[in-house]
């Protein structure tokens, strides 16, 4: 009776098969109808099968029908835990639908899925690190990056996000400090020379090693609007008006930033020139409304 369960099962285990490569066949082919149909047989006799799942979703998708995809795909991931794929569908498929959260879960659990089954790619854990930071969850973003740091100490990229981290936590002794060691690693690294020159602007200190900072980034990218702006920003800084709207205005035809045109009302502002500082300051909000502080300024404007 053994022997006979035994064969039983390897007879069902084979016509599952045959049912799934069908199935595969019919995908390849784009006849979705006659694949799903061929996947559902492969799944009454092995319904414990993760990939099949996880084809059929995909075969579902194709065919619109997004809801029953992702029943599937939420069966696939209870089958396999650690598996990224399922994850990472559900992830594409809310972000695709607006549901940013939703997508934002799915991403999470993907890549630490992807790093539990390869724990040395430091590739998977910087996205990981980005994820932390597009959502504004700081530790989460430093204990990653950190990390990283551990597994590759010499990589420069690693310390510029350290730096981005710290400069949300208003670290400036550690914000500093990453930032010169990614440009002790790679001094052509021009994303952490202007981080660094602009954090001295902000801060009204180090101005001159702030101009050589910028310079530096400069020489490696001319047109870079965001350096010009660091640049235009360290001459309002010092009281060189005109310099400053020649350079600011030229970053802001490089590139639309509202940062950009908040400077620029500031020296219009500065020149009495009330005009040109409400239009900037107010595409200043167009691009990023939640600025208080900028609506302030055109308040003041009111009676001007």
């Amino acid at each position: 009776a053994a022997q006979g369960s035994f064969v039983a099962c390897v007879q069902k285990s084979s016509l599952a098969l045959t049912h799934y490569i069908m199935a595969l066949l019919y995908d390849g082919k784009g006849e979705l109808n006659l694949a799903v149909k061929e996947y559902e047989e492969a799944l009454k006799l092995d319904n414990e099968n993760p990939l099949v799942h996880l084809n059929l979703a995909v075969t579902l998708i194709k065919n619109n029908e997004v809801s029953r995809a992702r029943e599937e795909l939420d069966y696939a991931s209870k089958l396999s835990p650690q598996a990224t794929e399922p994850h990472a569908i559900l992830a594409l498929l809310n972000l695709t639908e607006g549901k940013l959260d939703l997508a934002a879960q799915e991403y999470e659990i993907t890549l630490k899925n992807a790093s539990n089954l390869n724990p040395k790619n430091i590739d998977i854990y910087k996205s990981l690190g980005a994820l932390y930071l597009r959502q504004n969850n700081i530790k989460k973003a430093e204990d990653t990056y950190r990390l990283i740091s551990e597994l590759a100490p010499q990589d420069p990229e690693v310390h510029l996000y350290l730096g981005l981290v710290y400069s949300e936590l208003k670290n400036d002794l550690l914000l500093e400090k990453e930032l010169k060691k990614a440009i002790s690693l790679n001094p052509d690294y021009s994303e952490a020379l202007n981080f660094l020159g602009y954090h001295y602007v902000e801060n009204n200190k180090n101005l001159k090693e702030a101009e050589r900072l910028i310079r530096r980034a400069l020489k490696i990218e001319p047109d870079n609007g965001a350096y010009l702006d660091s640049l235009g920003w360290l001459y309002f800084k010092r009281g060189k008006i005109k310099e400053a709207k020649e350079i600011l205005s030229k970053a802001s035809l490089l590139l639309s930033d509202a940062v950009i045109f908040d400077h620029l009302g500031d020296v219009f502002f500065k020149m009495k020139d009330f005009k040109n500082a409400r239009i900037n300051w107010q595409e200043s909000l167009n691009l990023d409304p939640g600025q208080e502080n900028v609506k302030k300024k055109i308040r003041l404007l009111e009676d001007k």
